[in-house]
């Protein structure tokens, strides 16, 4: 019997995901900006709910909306909604994300996607996890464009993604019209290289603000920096 994830004001079950709660969600989530207030949040590939969970705890958002494109993730994203503090404000689409472009009219003041990134050419045994954890479910490209047509005029949008990949997503990102202003490089611990980015667009271009995070300086000892950011979430910060 697997147990739900609990955090301090709601708890997550992830049994029918392939993808199961990380450090990349919960990262996002508590690094988003909301200061600007935003009135609806897209959540684009959601997978247990757990971005959307945290911005509705941190946020005063109407409407958060969530898409994802797998049958037991949506099933499960929408029973986590369901059963969250937030559930009015919470809706969860069983869509792929071309398909809801093409079909919403509606513009979002605030974007956030977790998204697949793995694009080594190999697959598992697994095709659930594959869906979940491979670009071609969800290339960089169509999420940009995506985002770029539903974001509103004074949007934000914000993702995180392998460090690797942090050139060419500004690079296709710019195509689109967006523009980093934010960005925050995560390392592990102290004695690795950086793993990810945490990166925040807009439609006006203005100076990139940078900086540097590191999550622990050794096993299960966490930085002052990492529990700041993730103390409202985490039971044990």
């Amino acid at each position: 019997m697997n147990k739900p994830f609990e955090f301090k004001e709601f708890s997550v079950e992830q049994n029918r995901c392939a993808m199961k709660i990380g450090t990349d969600g919960v990262l996002l989530g508590a690094w988003a900006s909301i200061d600007y207030k935003p009135f609806s949040i897209l959540d684009v590939g959601t997978g247990t709910g757990v971005l959307s969970l945290i911005l509705a705890q941190r946020s005063n958002a109407e409407t958060i909306e969530a898409i994802e494109i797998d049958d037991a993730a949506f099933e499960q994203a929408t029973e986590n909604f369901e059963n969250s503090p937030w559930g009015d404000r919470l809706f969860c689409y069983h869509a792929g994300f071309n398909e809801f472009v093409e079909e919403i009219d509606d513009k979002y003041d605030m974007i956030v996607s977790n998204p697949p990134f793995y694009s080594e050419n190999y697959k598992t045994d697994n095709p659930q996890r594959d869906l979940a954890r491979f670009t071609d479910a969800l290339p960089f490209k169509h999420l940009l464009y995506g985002t770029a047509k539903l974001l509103g005029d004074n949007g934000k949008a914000s993702f995180i993604i392998p460090f690797t990949e942090e050139v060419n997503f500004i690079l296709l990102a710019e195509k689109t019209g967006l523009y980093p202003n934010r960005i925050t490089r995560v390392k592990g611990s102290t004695s690795t290289g950086i793993k990810r980015s945490l990166l925040e667009f807009s439609f006006t271009q203005n100076n990139i603000e940078y900086s540097e995070l590191t999550i622990e300086t050794s096993r299960h000892q966490y930085t002052k920096e990492y529990i700041e950011l993730t103390k409202d979430f985490y039971l044990k910060m």
